[in-house]
């Protein structure tokens, strides 16, 4: 059976979640990441994708991820296409993957962006990485360079931070620096080691 030991790390968009992955791996958790495998997926499937949405959406032999992006936020029914394509593929192998780290017996995350609003996942505990509303949107202009206006809509394509904050089971706060959250994030392993070990 999948997901036995499975903890979903997720969060929203620009609240850290990635550098939370990789920090949780430093300290020897092991974490799959349903975001590489939606990227290895499309990028497998560049032929669907020329035939779904035209040649312009390819980077020579590989999709191209921001254009397509663009594309599918301002057009609601090219979103659902995609995703009634994808979600299935993701599904399968993180299930895969998660029936291989459940035969070690310990915990182990899967990085879910989508955990709460999509509800997929059979997986009883949660962590997510948290982050101020007026944290978040700073960080998100900052880093993909979109106005305000674009920011705030792709932001509230997900359900709002404080909600999932309130139905997680642990909560790592990224709302100070990298030295705070190296030590949210030992925390949490403790926790965990303590709980299993």
């Amino acid at each position: 059976m999948a997901y036995k030991y499975a903890i979903a790390l997720t969060g929203s968009i620009a609240t850290g979640k990635s550098t939370v992955a990789s920090l949780l791996a430093l300290n020897g958790m092991r974490v799959i990441d349903a975001d590489t495998i939606s990227h290895e997926i499309l990028d497998a499937s560049t032929e669907w994708v020329r035939e779904t949405f035209g040649n312009e959406y390819l980077l020579g032999t590989k999709v191209n991820r921001a254009r397509l992006g663009e594309y599918i936020f301002s057009h609601p029914q090219a979103k659902e296409t995609l995703e009634e394509y994808l979600h299935p593929k993701i599904k399968s192998e993180i299930q895969k993957r998660s029936e291989k780290q459940d035969s070690f017996k310990f915990p182990y995350l899967i990085d879910i962006p989508l955990f709460f609003e999509n509800g997929n996942y059979d997986i009883k505990e949660s962590v997510v990485v948290y982050t101020p509303k007026e944290v978040q949107l700073e960080r998100f202009m900052k880093r993909n360079g979109y106005s305000k206006e674009e920011s705030l809509k792709r932001i509230a394509s997900q359900l709002p931070i404080d909600d999932k904050k309130e139905r997680a089971t642990w909560v790592i706060d990224n709302s100070k620096n990298l030295k705070h959250l190296q030590n949210e994030v030992e925390n949490f392993v403790e926790k965990i080691k303590e709980i299993y070990l």
